[in-house]
């Protein structure tokens, strides 16, 4: 059985992204069609299923980096931020995306909540491992690894 580490990271948060959308609990929010995913971010996100992808995208840093806080996760995917005519600085990314994202997959059973940050539960993992291998499979080339 593969694992995420077997296949290419874009290709794998596509397709948990697919997977995470047939799901009932995981549902952008109504502002989600208005809001920045960062203060380094001049507009919103141009794809409509911008929120699948980023819940997929958590859920495989949760598993890499677990057990990861809703701080750590800000700073993954914030950015640099225009100053003008001053060096660009650091800009973490939106903390309520991250945190209605992480609950909506703890409300799944695919993340759980420890004393130290959020983990993935072994659904979540099975998750993962089951899309890495069906890409692996699909992918030329990849099945030899």
């Amino acid at each position: 059985m593969a694992s995420l580490h077997d296949v290419p990271a874009s290709r794998l948060t596509e397709e948990v992204a697919k997977e995470l959308k047939a799901l009932k609990t995981i549902r952008p929010p109504k502002w989600s069609i208005f809001v920045k995913t960062g203060t380094n971010r001049e507009k919103q996100p141009a794809d409509k299923d911008w929120w699948y992808l980023r819940s997929a995208s958590v859920l495989r840093k949760v598993h890499l980096e677990g057990p990861i806080g809703i701080p750590t996760l800000r700073r993954i995917y914030g950015g640099k931020g225009n100053r003008g005519v001053k060096p660009d600085a650091r800009r973490r990314g939106s903390g309520a995306v991250i945190k209605h994202i992480l609950n909506q997959l703890e409300k799944e059973g695919l993340v759980k909540k420890t004393k130290r940050g959020r983990v993935t539960t072994p659904a979540g993992v099975s998750l993962l491992d089951k899309t890495a291998t069906r890409i692996k499979k699909e992918i030329p080339g990849l099945e030899k690894y």
